[in-house]
């Protein structure tokens, strides 16, 4: 399918992130127990490793949630991290396929710095504004076309 898609975009939270919140979830909404929830989980590990991971590479624009706050165990953890408790990684594939202005984005993103080439990281607050700064241009030319 990844080939007759224009803008492939993944939503990324690290794995121990991911696993919080569905404890939280399953939990707190469906009454689950956390062995039931971690059950669960483990029969989802080889999907999840051959068959989701893998989608991230051909991406066009990863966001990556990445906590701040200790989630080394997520069976206990008490919260799930707020966006304020986070950085996104934010990683392009091929920048100069999008014309991506990462000064523009500095400037606009106060607390924003390159980690790398292709990748800019924001606070979690602001993924929301890095989404629409960056995606909006690259719809608009998308659309034009």
């Amino acid at each position: 399918m990844a080939q007759y898609v224009d803008l492939k975009i993944g939503v990324v939270p690290v794995i121990n992130l991911e696993w919080i919140q569905k404890i939280h979830r399953d939990t707190s909404q469906r009454g689950y127990s956390n062995e039931a929830v971690m059950d669960t989980i483990l029969r989802r590990m080889h999907d999840y490793v051959h068959y989701i991971v893998p989608q991230f590479k051909s991406t066009d624009i990863n966001f990556q949630r990445v906590p701040i706050v200790d989630t080394s165990d997520p069976i206990i953890a008490r919260d799930i991290p707020t966006p304020d408790e986070s950085l996104v990684v934010i990683r392009f594939r091929q920048p100069d396929d999008f014309d991506v202005d990462f000064p523009y984005l500095l400037q606009m993103i106060h607390d924003s710095w390159m980690s790398r080439r292709n990748s800019i990281v924001v606070p979690g607050g602001k993924m929301g504004l890095a989404m629409e700064l960056i995606l909006a241009p690259i719809l608009r030319k998308m659309m034009d076309k």
